[in-house]
């Protein structure tokens, strides 16, 4: 029997992904494996049972991986499970930007009360919140991932003209995007032509307040900014003194701060991105499923620590070995195998930055002779025996 803790509510679907050998709850010895949403796992005391944290999310800035990483700790996200809710949102984002229906409707219920009134004092207000069309105009995406991508199609289909920029574009996203969509090598230009700027990016410390005031000074004057991606990339002073000066016309976000409510040209939005029945169910899915198949199998997907390694069952045991990601450390595991005189029908190694995780399918059961011979070898962090 696997335990799976859940630390936040997670969407009842999770459990059709998991077998009748697996237990879940919110309070269990010795899980195999952690479910969350928003928890903030930095400072909690994580059991030394657990194998693996899924995080039913993108982000995981909640999850401390520079300290579950070198302990071998696989951490997990579900890239693309809530695409779709974001893009309809960052979508509704886009018209609020630009059509002033937010502010239009905060006026029109200062409006109860006036009685027969109330239709003349529309057709006379209604001018304040006029706002153009989004046929024609440039949109901006930076970041070309599931959300981006897909939000850049919309946008094409709305006729918008679609700036993407990502440097790190994957091959599936490329073939994702439309060919409609042009490709911007340079984010200082991408800022110079569109009138709309989508941010659709991770947070770290290269990205953290990416969009600040040296960014914003090269954008079309009474530009958009849209943010359904982290708080943080955007500088909230440089942009309220933006929006004050009328260098910015409007900064739409799905992530409030004190500052920003009901500042001038701000529109905030109390987190509602995947905040959708339809998104929290593919999200709690695919993490239960990514659980369960490096618990029993071993295999990584969706991993934001180690490299994403798959490989399919055909001997009679499997062994699986996290590493620094060091010259020979493969030829050292093979010879320690070997060197107990088992056979290696097949095997698979893949590193991602630091760190290294290496699959050995075994024609005999792995004794204590070959585990010995591998724990023998400096840098490895973790070995797991799977039969």
């Amino acid at each position: 029997m696997y335990n799976i803790l859940k630390l936040n509510e997670i969407s009842p679907v999770a459990d059709k992904a998991f077998p009748a050998n697996y237990s879940t709850a919110k309070d269990c010895q010795n899980p195999a494996g952690i479910m969350l949403r928003s928890f903030n796992m930095h400072g909690y005391a994580l059991p030394e049972s657990v194998l693996a944290v899924a995080r039913a999310g993108a982000g995981t800035n909640n999850i401390p991986i520079d300290k579950y990483t070198p302990k071998g700790i696989v951490v997990f996200n579900t890239p693309g499970a809530n695409a779709n809710a974001v893009k309809e949102l960052t979508l509704c984002g886009l018209f609020l930007a630009s059509r002033h229906v937010a502010e239009g409707i905060e006026w029109t219920a200062g409006l109860k009360g006036k009685g027969a009134e109330v239709a003349k004092l529309v057709e006379t207000g209604k001018n304040n919140f006029v706002g153009p069309e989004l046929l024609g105009k440039k949109l901006g995406i930076v970041g070309l991932g599931a959300i981006g991508a897909q939000v850049a199609n919309a946008a094409v289909d709305l006729g918008m003209t679609v700036y993407g920029y990502d440097p790190f574009i994957s091959i599936d996203a490329a073939w994702s995007v439309s060919n409609s969509v042009v490709k911007e090598t340079d984010l200082n230009n991408l800022c110079k032509e569109c009138d709309y700027i989508s941010l659709h990016i991770p947070l770290n410390d290269k990205t953290k307040n990416l969009i600040d005031g040296e960014a914003i000074a090269k954008m079309k004057p009474g530009a958009a900014i849209l943010n359904f991606s982290r708080g943080e990339l955007v500088s909230s002073k440089d942009v309220l003194k933006a929006l004050a000066a009328d260098k910015l016309g409007r900064y739409v976000t799905d992530f409030p701060a004190d500052e920003l409510i009901g500042a001038k040209g701000v529109i905030c939005i109390p987190h509602l991105g995947a905040s959708t029945p339809e998104a929290e169910d593919n999200c709690a899915y695919m993490a239960a499923k990514q659980l369960v198949d490096y618990i029993e199998n071993g295999n990584i997907t969706n991993s934001v620590n180690f490299p994403n390694c798959s490989l399919a069952r055909t001997g009679k045991c499997r062994i699986t070995v996290m590493h620094l990601n060091i010259k020979s450390m493969l030829v050292q595991m093979t010879d320690a195998i070997s060197g107990a005189k088992i056979n290696i029908p097949n095997m698979l190694s893949k590193s991602q930055g630091e760190y290294s995780y290496a699959m050995f399918e075994l024609d005999d059961d792995a004794n204590a002779e070959v585990i010995g011979k591998l724990n023998a070898i400096k840098d490895i962090l973790r070995i797991r025996v799977i039969r």
